[in-house]
């Protein structure tokens, strides 16, 4: 009897076959180093310079996150806006604040209300790391961000562990990269800077903002001086599953914007990054009031201050 010959795929399935085993093997390689966790979630940046260097083209939820700041109020931008993409009402974004207040009309600017919000004052750094592990556990959050910084491989794992466990997305903020002073000691910082398990580790600084006539904040005639979008210098230091970049990066409101890009300075707005010219409203959390008095003023919602549990 002869033997008939297997029926081989067609020309146009065989393609589709191998993209499938490409992209099941991709996100079981993700789920395995923890890079996104179950279904390879992303949030995009919407600007293709930069979300070409992260894993499928956006920041990978479910997982961890470290941003390193040297200006308080940048970073609390910064972080404000990327949690506002995550946060619901159903599903709030929890922020652990250190000795320090946020300036809630600054963050209801990046769309991150308080009807959005929880806020949690710890004292001790153990206290928020605890509190830390154990939001990002919990599935009715969206995202977790923290106010660490130092942390050993160890601790930063466990986070990890906890955010792949939940879908929760944490964010390490370490607002006290620019507290030495002088360019040495920060980069003494930037050499000390120990394993994390981090899935990417950022590091911005604030950027001059510019008017309307793309003037690095002119002073009107007998005004105050002009006050543009935020702009950050941001540089992706390390993406696991991406690559490394750089930009000047704008909020106008709703989304991000690649402004060096568009004034084709590039890296030379990095350059001009100590000048002085972040303007005083972006600064929130230096010149800033009690997200407690805030919630109090925009609804109404709030109890004693001196309670952990801030504004929901």
């Amino acid at each position: 009897m002869p033997v008939l010959p297997s029926p081989s795929p067609s020309a146009e399935a065989a393609p589709r076959d191998r993209a499938g085993v490409l992209a099941d093997l991709r996100a079981r390689i993700r789920r395995i180093e923890g890079a996104g966790g179950e279904g390879g979630r992303i949030l995009p940046f919407g600007i293709d310079a930069v979300d070409g260097h992260l894993p499928d083209g956006g920041l990978p939820l479910g997982c961890l996150h470290a941003v390193a700041a040297q200006d308080p109020g940048a970073g609390t931008g910064f972080a404000a806006a990327l949690l506002a993409r995550l946060a619901t009402p159903r599903t709030p974004a929890l922020w652990i604040l250190r000795g320090r207040d946020l300036y809630a009309p600054g963050l209801a600017a990046f769309g991150l209300t308080p009807d959005r919000l929880v806020a949690v004052r710890a004292v001790r750094p153990v206290d928020a790391l605890w509190a830390m592990e154990e939001a990002l556990r919990c599935s009715a959050l969206s995202a977790v961000l923290g106010e660490l910084e130092g942390l050993d491989l160890t601790a930063s794992r466990r986070l990890q562990l906890a955010a792949e466990s939940s879908g929760v997305t944490g964010f390490l903020l370490d607002v006290s990269a620019g507290a030495s002073s002088g360019r040495g000691r920060l980069a003494e910082g930037r050499r000390t800077e120990g394993l994390s398990a981090a899935v990417t580790r950022w590091r911005l600084t604030a950027a001059p903002s510019l008017d309307g006539e793309e003037d690095a904040a002119p002073r009107p005639a007998g005004g105050p001086p002009g006050l543009g979008e935020p702009r950050w210098s941001v540089a992706l230091e390390r993406c696991r599953g991406g690559r490394p970049g750089h930009w000047t990066l704008a909020w106008d409101g709703e989304s991000w914007r690649d402004v060096g890009k568009e004034d084709g300075s590039g890296l030379g707005q990095a350059a001009r990054r100590d000048s002085g010219l972040w303007p005083a409203r972006h600064s929130m959390a230096l010149d800033s009031m009690a997200l407690d008095s805030m919630s109090d003023n925009r609804q109404g919602r709030l109890s004693d201050h001196r309670k952990p549990a801030i504004a929901r």
